[in-house]
């Protein structure tokens, strides 16, 4: 099924609900000031002041800015005073006044102004892909890159499908736009070049497609293909925002490239069948990528239609990238984890929505909220607890029906998260006369807080001040909140963070290959939207929208999907597996401070069993220095180590295939750019005592940079000693390859016990690194 995460967990299944990468905000830089040195013109400064030493004679900081600004030009005024982004203020200056002013007492730094074009929805700046790097990295090349995406269709008017610029449709394109209700062929163009849809399998299990509720056509009633699909390539529109929020200028991570989309969901599932028919046709109509944010339980490699479909993809030169899922932060909770797959999950961005409550008793509290409707009254209201005015057992979820309208007419109401969808519960709330809706997270949920486009003044609070809101609800005899909104917020840290909803290794289906590979960001993503349904998706939601924020780790899989596009228009001669290992192995996984990322879960350090190799850097991954590819044949032996059969590899692999007898086949050996170690605690023991577990890995680097000297080295873990044999490897020309062992020795341990370390490769220019995840069952 689709990835959702604009419903609650329990509701994931239910495809209407929203999923919960693209973000808008600033990339190029141009200066403001002018580049010729003129004391007498002026350009726009913007200044930083130290606000906690304000000077003793002064008892308000406007006064202060006044001031200093007074003493250099009597003529200047404030343009805006900053209290969020920044302390201080901006003002036209002269170059004269700007060095006199930066040598006033307590002016922190005059910066001259800088311009920035509106990009994306804010997730290329974050990644550090501003357009000039964009443009010089991927050599106009870009344009030969088709990205397909199998969703649930596409809403072809939205201008990031414009095609302007574009070069025509590459020859080598086999793929067509299909006609169906509301679709025709006239509806794709130069970035648009294919649209399908696949509905037999659907309908099979339910019948007819009801044309009055959904289009039996490539068109998106639902949004989530729409969202993925612009997020991965959508072309650059200016003005890009969600009712205000996250304004700025929209683009996908590839902008040049082009877009194919099969309809493989509806508003009742994704099924296998239709699944199958869908990378089948992608296949054949000649895609490069293919982006799948389609996911559910795992299954032998061989009865799993995804990894059997992605499997001929792969072969066929496509790397596919799939979605983690939103299981987390259960641990194990993974989908999509065969080998030959990209698996993506969701981290944060630099970005955030915020909205206030303040309490009768002073206190307030920060949540995150989308809404923009009419405000509630700035004087206090009444605040109750869902499960006190609710003749329903479960009443603290606010389910249909289940406030008592007298005890909520005129009331805010705290509604405990879970149960049914985020945005239904203000609906319930509206419905039973309350003004003001709160979310409330518990400890399934912790600290996450996902925005939501409410039909009331409403937001969402993490468990630690949802408990705190509570206590004082419970505990005051008249209880009163005020609620406020914040639009939005740049500049927040730390980020990334890992998403609590964002699901966890290790894998159990192949316990011995590390998953997620890595993380891009999936949280409140801004991107198209079709124009069938508002943005929460809801039927009692009539606002029309063109772009929507959602999130889940079908917005990682996209970015990552349009990341790889990038890179296989720099380097078309790469493999699925060397884009994938380049994307790996730049990763980072600490901040520029130097501690590790974290999970929003519980506010500690993050593992690779959370992040798998980090958070994606993709202009690091342009120039990766070596990389860990992998063929077919690889993938075939990987089949052999796990004892599979002739008849259960053929199911996957399409071909007779029969494992030599002769060959000592081991998943350890597989080429994959990370490594995960599961020990046996029982090994060893015998008569009371224990032997040390050891065991090998073997991997192979090849050179896709300029010659050189690569040194390795080894973050320990305490728990297991790491040797790496050789410690050196010399390469002389481009593709060549060199082979190396790492043999892990361990003591027993409890049962449970997990250890990680990392290993990385350098030849002083390059690191090549790759997280090692240790477990004892």
């Amino acid at each position: 099924m689709v990835e959702r995460e604009q419903g609650d967990k329990m509701n994931m299944v239910i495809f209407k609900s929203l999923l919960i990468s693209l973000l808008l905000v600033f990339c190029s830089r141009h200066t403001v000031a002018e580049k010729k040195t003129n004391h007498h013109s002026k350009s726009t400064y913007i200044i930083h002041m130290d606000k906690f030493n304000m000077p003793s004679s002064f008892n308000d900081h406007l006064l202060w800015y006044d001031s200093s600004l007074k003493s250099v030009s009597e003529s200047a005024e404030m343009l805006y005073t900053y209290q969020h982004v920044a302390h201080g203020f901006s003002t036209r200056l002269t170059s004269q006044e700007a060095e006199l002013l930066s040598k006033q007492p307590g002016i922190l730094s005059v910066i001259p102004e800088v311009r920035y074009d509106l990009h994306t929805t804010r997730t290329p700046e974050f990644l550090g892909l501003g357009k000039a790097i964009t443009f010089s990295l991927a050599s106009g090349k870009q344009s030969d890159v088709v990205v397909g995406v199998l969703d649930t269709g596409v809403w072809p008017e939205l201008k990031s499908f414009d095609d302007k610029g574009l070069e025509p449709v590459p020859s080598s394109w086999k793929g067509e736009c299909e006609r169906g209700k509301n679709f025709n062929p006239s509806n794709c163009n130069k970035k648009l070049i294919g649209a399908r849809f696949f509905a037999k399998g659907y309908e099979a299990a339910f019948g007819p497609i009801n044309e009055s509720t959904e289009s039996k056509s490539p068109r998106d009633d639902d949004g989530h293909g729409t969202h993925t699909s612009t997020t991965a390539a959508g072309s650059v529109v200016a003005g890009a925002s969600l009712f205000g929020f996250a304004n700025g200028t929209a683009r996908g991570m590839a902008t040049q490239a082009r877009v194919a989309t099969y309809k493989v969901c509806w508003l009742g599932g994704c099924f296998s069948s239709d699944i199958a028919a869908g990378i089948d046709k992608a296949i054949a109509d000649g895609v490069n990528i293919l982006s799948m944010s389609i996911g559910g339980g795992l299954a032998d490699y061989y009865r799993d239609t995804i990894a059997i479909g992605t499997f001929a993809a792969t072969a066929h030169g496509i790397l596919v990238s799939t979605s983690a899922g939103n299981g987390g932060p259960s641990q194990a909770s993974l989908s999509n984890v065969a080998p030959w797959l990209t698996t993506v999950g969701a981290g944060t961005i630099d970005r955030d929505f915020p909205a206030y409550v303040t309490l009768g008793n002073g206190k307030a509290y920060t949540g995150v909220s989308l809404y923009n409707g009419k405000l509630p009254p700035k004087t206090p209201i009444p605040i109750v607890y869902a499960g006190n005015v609710s003749g329903d057992s479960e009443g603290s979820q606010c389910g249909k029906g289940s406030l008592i309208a007298a005890k909520v007419a005129g009331k805010i109401v705290i509604c405990d998260r879970g149960g049914n969808p985020r945005v239904e519960k203000g609906l319930v709330v509206k419905s039973a006369g309350g003004i003001g809706m709160i979310l409330a997270n518990n400890e399934d949920y912790g600290e996450e807080l996902i925005a939501d486009s409410y039909l009331l003044p409403a937001l969402a609070l993490g468990q630690k001040s949802s408990n705190e809101l509570k206590k004082y609800v419970f505990s005051s005899p008249n209880p009163t909140a005020k609620l406020s909104f914040g639009g939005t917020q740049l500049g927040v840290q730390p980020s990334p963070v890992v998403a609590a909803f964002s699901s966890r290794g290790p894998n159990l289906l192949t316990p011995k290959v590390l998953k997620p590979d890595l993380i891009a960001p999936g949280v409140n993503i801004l991107a198209g939207w079709t124009g069938a349904v508002g943005p929460t998706g809801m039927t009692e939601d009539t606002r029309h929208v063109e772009f929507n924020i959602i999130s889940g780790t079908s917005m990682s899989c996209p970015h990552v999907s349009g990341l790889a596009a990038l890179l296989k228009g720099t380097h078309p001669e790469w493999s699925p597996a060397a884009i994938r290992s380049a994307l790996m192995t730049t990763s980072y996984r600490t901040y520029k401070n130097g501690q590790t990322l974290k999970d929003v879960d519980n506010g500690l350090p993050a593992t690779p069993f959370d992040f798998g190799a980090g958070h994606v850097d993709p202009v690091a991954a342009f120039d990766p220095g070596l990389v860990y590819d992998a063929t077919v044949d690889d993938y075939l032996s990987f089949f052999c180590a796990l004892k599979y059969s002739s008849y259960q590899i053929k199911l996957v692999a399409r071909r007779d295939f029969t494992c030599s007898k002769r060959k000592k086949y081991r998943v350890e050996d597989l080429n994959y750019p990370s490594f995960a170690v599961p020990f046996n605690t029982a090994f060893g023991v015998k008569g009371g005592s224990q032997k040390p577990n050891t065991v090998q890995y073997t991997r192979t680097l090849t050179n896709v940079g300029a010659p050189a000297t690569y040194t390795v080295s080894v973050t320990q873990s305490p728990s297991v000693k790491i040797v790496v044999q050789p410690q050196t490897l010399s390469f002389r020309e481009l593709n060549e390859k060199k082979s190396y062992t790492v043999t892990f020795t361990s003591s027993s341990k409890p049962s449970g016990t997990t250890s990680f370390a990392y290993l990385e490769w350098s030849d002083g220019k390059h690191k090549v690194s790759s997280p090692i995840a240790f477990s004892w069952t």
